[in-house]
């Protein structure tokens, strides 16, 4: 399913011949904690167009796997 204002810009950026623009990220930090053991959580520090944001994340060991418990985005 396409959001409406991507049905309305992707005939227009074609006619035009213009590629879609794709927004730079940079990861400013990482932190890593181990509160228990099987779980991970932690903070990363993300340098967007106009906007800096922390992400939180909580992953817990599960039959082989990672499970995210918890993701936000801050």
């Amino acid at each position: 399913m396409l959001w409406p204002r991507v049905r309305i810009s992707l005939p227009a950026r074609a006619a035009r011949g213009i590629a879609p623009a794709r927004p730079n990220f940079q990861i400013l930090s990482i932190r890593v904690t181990e509160p228990a053991d099987g779980v991970v959580e932690a903070v990363i520090v993300v340098v967007g167009p106009g906007r800096t944001r922390a992400v939180a994340v909580r992953l817990e060991g599960l039959d082989s796997r990672w499970r995210a418990s918890s993701f936000a985005v801050l």
